[in-house]
């Protein structure tokens, strides 16, 4: 049964635990699990690997406390869309929601669906593509229900995910080290930070660590979110950047870096090389099986956007509607259809590439938005970042100097997501067109803003 947004009941809520849940399941996923390999093919060095890391956990903490200032004082589900659209214009928005649809959401979940494809295949003897379609559909059957039940799915695969990691972890320290291997072997220096590879590289950190926004995509579903969604963001971010440094420590000393190059499934490498071909298998089916969280995750916070974007814009507005739970169905399912066509039209290393590039660049614009949230609302009230402006300003610096190295050295990656962006405008001005903006759209956001 669907009813429309005025009439439905007034939805359940979440604590600042499912919302950090949410954040960490978005974060420890495919990129985690996966890019290591792209990382050593060209940076062979340990420790400029984990300075590459470091650096990840630090652009996600900087973020995450921009976005809880912005979460706190601009109340609105949504995330890059609501911000853009209400501190720049509702064109950069639009664009913002655009990639977030098909790039943020609708491509990572099709990266993570194929992840778990991978890690399936030798357990299953299936297609790795057949794997992850059907993947896609039963998540998007699950939270197609209540709030309530997404909850409990996502809650009890992030604790199963984070114990796994916990455990590679510790085995990783434990257990000796692969034979023969020395930390000084590599060609490359640690201290190669200025150098294009160094940034190529970061940009799959970067991807690895991306969904520590997530808990301000769901906003309005979290209870008292002055002071939970901070707790979220922050405190999820922190937990996981801890997790990742450790877990790729425990990944290169146990697996040769030459075993690792151009590798996706370096979980199952790592879990063979610590406990052998049988147990090692069995981690790959775990590890597959956990991905599902990320997934799972995802599939939740993506449709959200798409329902910010369809209160606005006419055309739209089919994906108003909501189920008598506030749950945004035909949304789950348009995000669901995006996903799966890319499965079916693209490769791995394709999706993983051209995603980066216009992600970090949207990333940048929202962070810079702090500084316009404060010029315009000063009297707005809500979590105020701490050593303002500095932390925003590191932020994009090394969003910058990240971006120049990427569209150097790989401009075909870096204009097919410009070429997407191009796409997005293309949909605004249609839609433009066919109707302008949905009546007084823009004075409920302003309500919505000032709303202490």
């Amino acid at each position: 049964m669907n009813v429309s947004i005025d009439t439905m009941r007034k939805p359940q809520k979440i604590g600042w635990g499912s919302a950090a849940a949410v954040v960490v399941a978005n974060m420890v996923g495919t990129g985690v699990f996966t890019s290591l390999g792209f990382q050593v093919d060209i940076v062979q060095n340990r420790y400029a690997i984990l300075l590459l890391w470091a650096l990840g956990g630090l652009n996600a903490l900087l973020g995450a406390f921009a976005y809880a200032e912005l979460g706190t004082h601009l109340r609105r589900s949504g995330g890059e869309y609501h911000y853009l659209s209400t501190l720049y214009h509702p064109f950069l928005g639009y664009l913002s929601g655009w990639i977030s649809v098909t790039v943020g959401f609708g491509a990572s979940v099709a990266l993570t669906a194929m992840a778990m494809g991978f890690y399936m295949t030798p357990f299953l003897h299936q297609n790795p593509t057949f794997i992850a379609f059907i993947s896609i559909v039963v998540l998007s059957l699950v939270h197609s229900f209540s709030i309530r039940q997404s909850s409990l799915v996502q809650n009890g695969l992030t604790i199963l995910k984070v114990a796994l990691i916990v455990l590679l972890i510790v085995a990783g320290w434990y257990l000796p080290p692969a034979a023969g291997e020395s930390w000084q072997t590599g060609s490359n220096s640690p201290w190669i930070w200025d150098s294009a590879a160094f940034a190529v590289a970061l940009v799959f950190v970067n991807y690895s660590y991306s969904g520590w926004n997530a808990a301000a995509y769901i906003v309005e579903e979290i209870r008292q979110p002055i002071r939970n969604l901070p707790r979220a963001l922050i405190g999820g971010a922190a937990v996981v950047s801890v997790l990742y440094v450790l877990l790729q420590l425990s990944f290169l000393r146990q697996v040769p870096l030459e075993v690792l190059m151009k590798k996706v499934e370096v979980g199952h490498l790592a879990a063979e090389s610590m406990f052998g071909a049988t147990i090692g298998n069995w981690f790959s089916v775990i590890i597959a099986l956990l991905l599902a969280s990320s997934l799972s995750a995802m599939v939740w916070v993506g449709p959200r956007i798409i329902g910010s974007i369809a209160k606005d814009h006419e055309n739209w507005r089919f994906f108003r509607t909501q189920n008598r739970h506030g749950i945004p169905v035909r949304a789950i399912w348009f995000q669901a259809c995006i996903s799966l066509v890319l499965i079916l039209t693209g490769t791995f290393e394709q999706l993983l590439l051209y995603s980066g590039f216009i992600l970090q660049l949207f990333n940048a614009l929202t962070i810079a938005g702090v500084f316009i949230l404060r010029y315009k609302f000063p009297e707005l009230r809500g979590y105020r970042s701490p050593w303002f402006p500095w932390l925003q300003l590191i932020y994009l610096i090394i969003s910058v100097w990240m971006l120049v190295f990427l569209l150097i050295d790989k401009p075909i990656e870096s204009l097919l997501g410009l070429a997407n962006l191009a796409l997005g405008a293309l949909t605004f001005f249609w839609g433009k067109k066919l109707s302008d903006f949905y009546p007084k759209s823009e004075i409920e956001v302003k309500n919505q803003q000032i709303r202490p």
